[in-house]
């Protein structure tokens, strides 16, 4: 049964990773923290006695709420001593001390691969991270990344329909949709990957979550690629973490008139592999790709499919695929981004589309 004194503790805003690894060891229990007096907290190196303040003013039934909403939303909670708990995540600075999984556990403990990238990519962008993303999911490796919208998700969705497994790591807790857009890639994930968070169940994200994210995801991957970043880019940030915890970082080169591509250009130049080809990823791991799967996703809706059936490989106005559809242009549009985020569609300009 889960301490709940280990998880008010874990959950005390402004008590990091650090400072708890110092408490428990000097009190040796949670329990004990929780006991103890302000002066007594604050004696403990590295405390300060906003914290310790902090510590004692914390709800007495917070980690049974915390405990009794993880269950509801299907979580399981994870601290470092249980087996389940990510091997790699245990051997980074500023290791998690609590983590929130929904869905298949075990790919906590497979090998991984990080994939992220710019929130506003181009065409480019989206097609070689669909690209990467799937043949490496096909080959075997599980892809990790932010669960933001843009090229995250454009991994996320490719992994799943290569048939593939992918863990989302979420820069909230469970329960709270970030952005709202991304209703079906969370439903998606929770269903046939795996949701992950430090973050406890409703917590809302704020500044400072995502660069917290950002390690968790190069943490858990034995590689990071960078598929397209402007300067200041998130995906930077995700890059310097994997730098900092030993791990390897990739960069796929773009053009040099590309705002988005300065990252990972400049990536490239500082020594960052470069990425050509999936088999650049799949070396890293000794592994070789598998040919690509042709048969459509089980998970496609009913709109989905019909679409697909009137898309050609030819481009075709938005206006007479509304016709043939039958529908609301709304309708439409929202089938088409859909199957776009998918890698399904490819649009060009004039709002013409064309199946892949």
């Amino acid at each position: 049964m889960m301490d709940v004194d280990y998880v008010t503790l874990t959950n005390v805003n402004g008590i990091g990773p650090s400072r708890l690894r110092g408490l428990l060891g000097h009190f040796h229990t949670a329990t004990a923290v929780l006991r103890a007096s302000i002066d007594q907290i604050a004696a403990v190196a590295g405390m300060s006695r906003a914290a310790a303040t902090a510590i004692k003013n914390a709800p007495k039934d917070l980690g049974e709420k915390i405990c009794k909403r993880a269950n509801e939303l299907g979580a399981v909670i994870l601290i470092p001593p249980d087996s389940r708990f990510p091997k790699a995540l245990r051997e980074i600075p500023d290791a998690p001390m609590l983590l929130f999984a929904r869905g298949r556990l075990e790919l906590l403990q497979s090998m991984c691969v990080g994939v992220v990238g710019s929130r506003d990519h181009t065409r480019y962008g989206g097609e070689v991270c669909r690209r990467l993303a799937g043949e490496v999911a096909a080959a075997g490796l599980t892809v990790v990344s932010g669960m933001a919208r843009g090229l995250d998700a454009v991994a996320h969705h490719a992994a799943l329909d290569a048939g593939g497994g992918t863990i989302g790591i979420l820069g909230n807790g469970l329960g709270i949709v970030y952005p709202a857009a991304n209703r079906v890639l969370y439903d998606r994930v929770a269903l046939s990957g795996c949701l992950l968070t430090e973050f406890p169940p409703g917590e809302r994200p704020n500044a400072g979550s995502f660069p917290r994210r950002n390690r968790l995801i190069s943490g858990l991957s034995r590689v990071t690629v960078v598929v397209e970043a402007g300067a200041g880019s998130g995906a930077l940030i995700t890059a310097e973490c994997a730098l900092a915890q030993g791990r390897e970082v990739l960069a796929v080169p773009g053009p040099i008139t590309s705002r988005v591509s300065v990252g990972t250009n400049h990536l490239i130049q500082s020594g960052a592999k470069p990425v050509l080809e999936p088999s650049d990823i799949l070396e890293e791991y000794g592994l070789v790709a598998e040919a690509p799967q042709l048969a459509l996703p089980a998970d496609l809706s009913e709109g989905e499919k019909r679409l697909l059936d009137i898309l050609t490989t030819h481009d075709q106005d938005i206006d007479i695929l509304q016709g043939r559809y039958g529908a609301e242009m709304s309708e439409v549009a929202a089938v088409l981004t859909s199957l776009e985020i998918r890698g399904m569609v490819l649009q060009s300009p004039g709002k013409a589309f064309r199946r892949k």
